[in-house]
């Protein structure tokens, strides 16, 4: 059995220091990893950064993020990921990384995704220039964490014994429930449901939705977890998973 602790949008500032660090402390009696599941600042500022990297660095498991749109905003996301790498985190952005946990090989693939909306109700590449690069985004997004599931599950032929999909945008509606219908599409994309189901996932977590719901599952019957902090009300979710197969 391996334990996954989860949470996005814990939005930290420069008046957040040491907020959640006593909470991540613990991490070691009851998880064998955590994911970050974007929105970790206010304003995407390197500074801010400085704040959230000093909260997971050193902890007892390792740490593994994608960024949300918020890490976006000041248009430092790169040195913000910088910072958070620099303290030992593994941030993913439609690439992935294989862990050894107790034995267990646990891969995970990320990105922070993008809108469109889902099934039915969804943008589409038609139209003016700016919808197509919209939908154009969302799309390489979706793909690029398909290829890094793809990547997770063939190495030599020995795959890790679980695969974890990791966003920010939600995959499916079912988790954005209690969020105002009018927004669905720049919560999250049926892309990235349809990506997880073609490559295979055992867990799907994201975060964005303030006030949507906690689970949810993909159309192929991957579980979904919206993680962020306002929905499980707590500093971190945990999550247990039983291994398909171990290296």
């Amino acid at each position: 059995m391996t334990s996954v602790a989860a949470v996005g949008d814990i939005h930290l500032g420069p008046d957040s220091a040491g907020l959640l660090r006593p909470a991540f402390d613990t991490l070691g009696d009851c998880a064998d990893l955590l994911l970050l599941a974007g929105d970790l600042t206010r304003h995407g500022t390197r500074r801010e950064a400085g704040v959230v990297a000093r909260e997971v660095a050193g902890l007892p498991v390792p740490v593994v993020a994608v960024l949300g749109n918020h890490d976006y905003e000041s248009g430092e996301e790169e040195a913000v990921a910088e910072e958070l790498r620099t303290a030992g985190v593994h941030v993913l952005e439609g690439d992935g990384v294989v862990l050894d946990l107790d034995g267990t090989r646990v891969g995970v693939a990320g990105t922070k995704g993008f809108g469109g909306g889902f099934a039915g109700r969804s943008g589409s590449e038609f139209g003016e220039q700016e919808m197509k690069a919209f939908i154009r985004y969302s799309r390489a997004c979706a793909e690029g964490l398909g290829r890094a599931l793809r990547t997770l599950r063939t190495p030599s032929g020995n795959g890790p014994g679980l695969c974890i999909a990791l966003t920010h945008y939600a995959p499916v509606p079912d988790t954005l429930a209690g969020e105002p219908a009018e927004i669905f599409p720049f919560l999250g994309s049926y892309l990235l449901a349809e990506a997880m189901d073609a490559e295979g996932a055992d867990l799907a977590v994201h975060g964005h939705a303030h006030l949507g719901a906690e689970h949810g599952m993909t159309a192929g019957g991957i579980p979904v977890r919206n993680v962020a902090m306002p929905v499980i009300g707590r500093a971190f979710a945990v999550y247990r998973l039983t291994p398909r197969r171990t290296a």
